[in-house]
């Protein structure tokens, strides 16, 4: 089975081949060596990549998970919130689901 970090790549190299420009985000909290905390300052919840269409510069939002992976409620809860502004949002497991969220179903 592969890893997230595998199927976020393939995805990443797919969208870049159809006219998108995408971002891979990280969110969380890291503590440093010293003592300090890192906070990425994106809300909870926030998709693993985000980007937008070229063509028209619609912005998209993709979570990635792998066979076994589970949404998490604030992962739901975000990709929910931006479907509701009108935004592109979803959740992939391979280039394909990713693709047919950002581009439509016509267009893979």
């Amino acid at each position: 089975m592969k890893s997230e970090h595998e199927i976020q790549n393939e995805i990443r190299l797919a969208l870049g081949k159809n006219n998108c420009l995408v971002f891979r985000t990280n969110v969380g909290k890291v503590q440093m060596k010293d003592g300090r905390w890192f906070d990425t300052g994106l809300p909870k919840g926030f998709t693993d990549l985000m980007g937008c269409r070229l063509s028209d510069g619609k912005i998209f939002f993709i979570e990635v998970k792998n066979a076994k992976g589970t949404v998490r409620d604030a992962q739901k809860i975000f990709i929910d919130r931006m479907k509701k502004y009108g935004l592109i949002a979803g959740v992939a497991r391979s280039p394909e689901q990713a693709l047919k969220i950002v581009l439509g179903d016509n267009n893979v």
